[in-house]
């Protein structure tokens, strides 16, 4: 009963080591050597391979190998039929001789000659997943029933490890093909959007790029209030569509050489709320953009159109797009103005602030502009967009230091929240 107690002891501590082993190693070739060890450690056996059958091969693909020398092979053929009649013999619990006798003649030779005592399949849910070789144990005892079933338990064990190993090296792969196939949606989408952008901005003929230039101006915002990247992209993309409603207004009130009469300006004024009604059925990755361009034209004090919004009725990402397209109007040329030098623009945004501008969004935008003048940015976003000469370092510096001193004193970062 001692030895048949310490016996047992013996097997489970075994099989609750490999099983560990097998939980633990992420690394294939390392969960395989360290488990194929513990196997072989475990009734102290001298020599052992361990095989990877490729199905669609027909091969045992052989990935450890202890103790047999480099005559061993790398490989063996495994033909379908073979496979059956292996997993046959298993299934009735066949000796070990027998699952021998279901290899091909040749193979059978060749491991007698590299003394093979003792071949086990790992068989998972009815499939080959590879095949053990051990030779004989060191102290020169035969296997016995109890070491083959403790030997079989083991080998089921590292049969499962294999199985999942490959299975997550599959699913990573799919996932991997399925993201790559994600990014080549999101980029067809963007594309899409932009191309609806350019189509908004050729109907006037003195804004074109302007809808290109609001979301990214949005984007640079949004990114210095510490948004994102995904919001960063959705704020973007409510910039290229914030003028859809235009595409309804005559071409000829958008392209008026003058300032618009207050008919016309009644019919323009419309555009926000067209441009909700056109988004808004649509199902956007980012659900807050029909309601960015309806009320990009919105006013903290209330007096803006068309709902007369006030102050936290404002959702964040519109009050972004609010900024972005006047800042695009003020420092562009338009039929009836030319643009304004940026100290007139930064001005214009002091005495806005708090009524049609929300000032955490200006100081947003003036850490970004001041961040790219003093060489933190490296990429010159802005000038890019405002063109080459037209930011004057020496003068625009200290503006943006006193505006966003006055402005936000403890300089605290806006959290994005809703978009």
């Amino acid at each position: 009963m001692a030895f048949e107690t310490q016996r047992l002891i013996h097997t489970f501590a075994a099989l609750a080591d490999l099983g560990q082993e097998i939980a633990e190693k992420s690394d294939f070739e390392e969960m395989v050597r360290s488990s194929f060890h513990m196997l072989l450690g475990s009734l102290a056996i001298r020599r052992g391979a361990l095989a990877e059958y490729e199905a669609g091969e027909e091969t045992l693909r052989f990935i450890a190998n202890r103790g047999f020398g480099d005559e061993f092979p790398a490989q063996l053929t495994l033909k379908r039929e073979e496979v059956e009649r292996l997993l046959g013999s298993f299934a009735r619990e066949a000796a070990a001789s027998e699952r021998r006798a279901n290899l091909p003649l040749d193979q059978k030779e060749l491991l007698d000659r590299q003394g093979v005592e003792l071949s086990i399949p790992l068989i998972v849910r009815g499939d080959l997943i590879g095949l053990v070789l051990l030779g004989g144990k060191a102290s020169g005892d035969p296997f016995t029933d109890e070491d083959r079933e403790l030997l079989d338990s083991m080998a089921r064990h590292i049969g499962v490890g294999i199985k999942t190993h490959r299975l997550l090296e599959a699913l990573e792969q799919k996932a991997e093909e399925n993201r790559q196939l994600y990014d080549g949606l999101r980029q067809i989408y963007k594309d899409t959007v932009r191309a609806f952008a350019t189509a908004i901005d050729i109907k006037d003929k003195y804004t074109q790029g302007h809808s290109e230039r609001v979301g990214r101006y949005s984007g640079l915002i949004a990114g210095e209030l510490g948004w994102s990247e995904d919001q960063v992209e959705g704020i973007m993309i409510a910039g290229y569509l914030h003028d859809i409603g235009k595409l309804i207004v005559e071409r000829d009130i958008i392209n008026a050489p003058y300032r618009i009469n207050a008919k016309e300006s009644k019919e323009l004024n419309q555009h926000p709320a067209a441009g909700y009604e056109i988004l808004e059925p649509i199902h956007h990755p980012y659900a807050d953009l029909p309601l960015m361009a309806r009320h990009h034209h919105e006013r903290l004090d209330g007096n803006g159109y068309p709902d007369g919004l006030k102050g936290d009725q404002i959702s964040l990402g519109a009050r972004i797009v609010t900024l972005a397209d006047s800042f695009d109007a003020m420092t562009t040329d338009r039929p009836y103005q030319k643009r304004r030098t940026l100290d007139e623009v930064i001005i214009d945004l002091r005495m806005n602030a708090g009524k049609q501008f929300d000032p955490q969004v200006i100081c947003a935008l003036c850490r970004a502009l001041l961040k790219e003048i003093q060489g933190e940015s490296k990429e010159r976003r802005f000038r890019k967009l405002l063109g080459k000469g037209y930011i004057d370092d020496e003068r625009i510096v200290p503006l943006l230091v006193e505006l966003i001193s006055d402005l936000d004193p403890q300089s605290t970062p806006l959290a994005a929240g809703r978009m």
